[in-house]
């Protein structure tokens, strides 16, 4: 029987669809943590010594400059691997950014030995970790173009538009994390659609009037 088997079937029923040895071994080698929302996984410059399956809950990654700005590179979500932890164990570096979670998280922990021996042993492992891999960094690599190259007014106004609610419970500084800017900088933004009618500000909160004129922004 495997362990947490249950776990498996719901979240990642791949793995018990393999029959190899390796990877049912690396299976009972995952430890199922259950964190808090808030909490720390890792920082720049600690040492990676685990490979995270995420079951439940989401996990942002982001990166703090000297100055103390933050940029968000991606989230992890339920059914997600972290590319930066593939990355770090593959070429046995530290991580060069911060991981927290933003909900409850609950996933499954496999020990840096387990991971290296199912990826030297295990096809199916192999090709699960560098699909995931390259699905992730793809979506990185679109994330840093965005804030390089986008414009303030179409990614915010993206943002914005996410939502299906026209009340969105989001701080100028949560925005301008998502945004890879400064918050100052967001603030303005968003005082200027208000001044155009298109948004209602208050602490805390963001409620859009004009989603069409949002959509324009986009359409341009």
């Amino acid at each position: 029987m495997i362990k947490h088997q249950t776990l498996w079937e719901s979240f990642f029923p791949q793995f018990i669809a393999d029959s190899d040895n390796t990877t049912r071994s690396l299976m009972d080698s995952a430890q199922l943590a259950k964190l808090p929302a808030g909490q720390q996984l890792f920082c720049p410059g600690s040492v990676c010594e685990n490979y995270l399956l995420l079951l439940e809950g989401q996990v942002k990654i982001q990166l703090i400059s000297e100055s103390g700005r933050e940029m968000l590179l991606y989230h992890v979500s339920s059914g997600d691997s972290c590319v930066l932890t593939t990355s770090c164990l593959l070429g046995g570096d530290c991580y060069p950014a911060e991981g927290i979670t933003e909900t409850e998280v609950s996933a499954f922990v496999i020990p840096a030995l387990a991971f290296h021996r199912g990826i030297a042993q295990s096809v199916f492992f192999r090709e699960f970790v560098f699909k995931n891999f390259s699905t992730r960094l793809s979506s990185v690599i679109t994330r840093i173009e965005e804030v390089v190259f986008g414009a303030i007014d179409f990614r915010l106004s993206r943002i914005l538009l996410a939502s299906s609610s026209n009340a969105l419970k989001i701080t100028h500084h949560e925005l301008a994390t998502e945004l890879g800017s400064a918050r100052e900088v967001v603030s303005r933004h968003l005082k200027r659609f208000e001044r155009y009618g298109w948004l209602e500000l208050k602490r805390g909160m963001v409620t859009i009037i004009n989603r069409q004129a949002l959509e324009n922004i986009n359409d341009q």
